[in-house]
């Protein structure tokens, strides 16, 4: 099935929904709006946030918080860096008035504004800003009071799955569905920053489409984009990207984030692999038939041949290129006698057969 996000259906059928996470990479209006335009720019499709409340989110102000940053783009060489978890959210914490000034921005350059909450409050928000969708972290996948205050709104529920078991996700879901909601993608986001090539499992996009009815996205947290092009092959309706202005950027999620000269280029290459994929069936284009013709071998005679003769008794070959009777057609012919005499090297048409 495809679900409404704003103007556009997303789900099998559907060109693939392209947003540019830039939730933990900006840390300030002014750095999210650079990162809104350049999102809207490249083509995305749509932009995404975080709203919470760190002093409201964070019980142990001293819990801290582990990742990787890039120290030196030319060989490659990374460190490990710990936190506090709370001083990282303050980074990216925006006023409720700012987060008003981005969504406006966001609609003056024709880009989805959504964003993943953290309180029933966040989710009033997003309903007074007029968005069209709301994300649940994978850490409130059990979450139940805050996804189905989410569910009620009507909106797009997209549903972070990372840690989750299977029947977690399905209670989720049920949750979603019991206030009426079908509007539900459910995303696959591996953990880990950046995640480990063994924890990203593709293949359980094809499991969760097999389970559930609705859209399945891949939230990236890997560098590059060699995943989601393989995500997309195997059925990804929508892919979550982060993007960065510099990815040496001592904070998380830069690490493996698009930088503003690779973001167009992304959604370049998603284009390109949709219209490779193609369907399930295989259909010819006219100029393939023609082309398949040039390569594809007819019947010719190898020696003259006499009116009347049996075509099984006349000596043929067959060669390029195949404008004439085929080779499998020819095996059923070949009790058909020539209607008149012909030269060695001739080409055989339906025309010079009869009964």
């Amino acid at each position: 099935m495809t679900v409404q996000f704003g103007n556009r259906l997303v789900g099998d059928g559907q060109p693939c929904f392209i947003t540019y996470e830039a939730g933990p990479t900006h840390d300030s209006l002014a750095s999210a709006k650079r990162l809104v335009k350049l999102a809207a720019e490249a083509g995305a499709d749509a932009v995404k946030f975080q709203i919470f409340d760190p002093d409201r989110l964070c019980a142990d102000k001293k819990q801290t918080f582990s990742y990787e940053v890039l120290v030196d783009r030319t060989n490659g060489k990374t460190e490990a860096v710990e936190e506090s978890l709370y001083e990282l959210l303050c980074r990216r914490c925006l006023q409720e008035q700012e987060w008003r000034e981005l969504k406006r921005y966001c609609d003056s350059l024709g880009l989805a504004f959504f964003s993943t909450v953290a309180f029933d409050e966040d989710i009033s928000l997003l309903v007074e800003l007029g968005c069209d969708s709301i994300k649940i972290a994978s850490a409130d996948v059990n979450h139940f009071p805050l996804i189905r205050k989410a569910a009620r709104t009507g909106m797009c529920i997209q549903l972070d799955t990372g840690s989750a078991t299977l029947g977690e996700v399905e209670a989720a879901v049920d949750v979603i569905r019991g206030e009426g909601n079908e509007n539900i993608i459910i995303h696959q986001c591996p953990s880990g920053y950046p995640a480990r090539l063994e924890s990203i499992n593709l293949n359980i996009i094809t499991t969760l489409k097999r389970l559930f009815p609705y859209p399945v996205a891949f939230s990236d947290h890997t560098p590059g984009w060699e995943m989601d092009v393989a995500a997309l092959a195997l059925g990804a309706n929508l892919l979550e990207k982060t993007i960065t202005e510099d990815r040496t950027t001592r904070s998380v999620e830069h690490i493996f984030s698009l930088e503003p000269h690779e973001m167009n280029g992304f959604i370049r290459t998603i284009r390109d692999v949709e219209v490779a994929l193609g369907g399930a069936r295989r259909v010819m284009h006219a100029e393939e038939l023609v082309k398949r013709q040039r390569v594809r071998r007819s019947v010719y005679l190898k020696a003259p041949a006499q009116a009347g003769q049996r075509l099984g008794d006349v000596a043929v070959e067959f060669r390029r290129p195949g404008h004439g009777i085929g080779p499998d057609v020819y095996e059923k012919l070949v009790d058909m006698k020539l209607r008149s005499n012909l030269d060695a090297g001739s080409l055989l048409k339906l025309d010079d057969l009869a009964q």
